[in-house]
C-alpha cells in the first residue's frame, strides 16, 4: 500500500514539475518571438525607407538629366 502512495505521489511530482518547467519554457519562447517580430520590424521599416530614398533619387536623377539636356540645348542655339 506505501508503494503505491509514493509512486502517486511521484507521479504527481513529476506531472506537476513538467508542466511548470514547461510553462516557463512556453513563456520564455513567446517573449524571445516578440523580441524577434520587433527587430524585423526595425528592419523592414528601414527597408520601405531606404526604398522610398532609391525612388526620389531617381526622381532626381532624372530632372537633373532632362536640366543638362536643357542646358545643352540653350548653349548650342546661336
Amino acid at each position: 500500500m506505501e508503494g503505491i502512495i509514493v509512486a502517486a505521489l511521484s507521479l504527481v511530482g513529476t506531472l506537476g514539475g513538467s508542466y511548470f518547467a514547461n510553462k516557463k519554457s512556453s513563456a520564455l519562447i513567446a517573449y524571445r518571438l516578440e523580441q524577434l517580430e520587433k527587430k524585423v520590424d526595425k528592419h523592414n521599416s528601414v527597408v520601405e525607407r531606404t526604398y522610398a530614398l532609391e525612388e526620389a533619387q531617381a526622381v532626381i536623377e532624372e530632372k537633373i538629366k532632362v536640366a543638362n539636356h536643357r542646358i545643352d540645348d540653350l548653349e548650342k542655339k546661336p
